[in-house]
């Protein structure tokens, strides 16, 4: 039985587009990695959902990455955990309403995205909702310009190349 769930947990530097993966090595070995600079609640939720990557793959073979075993399997490993012993009171609401329909990313759920990085960030930095139209910051060495905000992104354009490029509210930029 234990070999029916063996994999190896690798702990690696942050990501910038990514918190963890699955994959199956080329020795046949499977591999779950998760970024260093995740808080515990972070950490967790990073880490069942890529436990549901493998064990859909072991108990349905090839399937969509987040399609229907995926988001069963994510839901079921994740019920025990959605617990005020567990989670702050203020992130299970956050938390129950995310795992109804779970998508790829816990970032595509603004709220609980914020939430679980309980508003910190880096002492330099700005979220870009707390900026308004008109306002220039940089991100990853490049120069943006705010035009307008969606429902959950926030239209730019870079200024150098004057192409635009939609933007995650919760992305943390430097305000220029």
């Amino acid at each position: 039985m234990r070999e029916q769930y063996s994999f190896d947990l690798k702990i690696v530097k942050k990501r910038a587009t990514k918190h963890g993966d699955f994959r199956k090595l080329p020795n046949g070995r499977f591999q779950i990695t998760i970024n260093e600079n995740l808080n515990p609640h972070q950490f967790l939720l990073t880490l069942v959902h890529e436990i549901a990557h493998y064990v859909t793959h072991q108990n349905f073979g090839r399937v969509q990455a987040h399609g229907k075993e995926w988001k069963k399997t994510f839901q079921h490993l994740m019920l025990p955990f959605v617990h005020p012993g567990i989670y702050p009171p203020e992130i299970l609401p956050l938390l129950a309403n995310y795992l109804i329909r779970p998508k790829a990313s816990s970032d595509s759920d603004s709220k609980l995205s914020l939430a679980l990085k309980d508003k910190r960030r880096d002492s330099d930095k700005k979220y870009i909702f707390e900026m308004i139209v008109g306002n220039e910051f940089l991100l990853k060495n490049r120069k943006f310009v705010i035009l307008k905000k969606r429902r959950t992104r926030f239209l730019c354009r870079e200024i150098n190349t004057q192409k635009e490029y939609t933007i995650h509210q919760n992305t943390e930029v430097q305000a220029l």
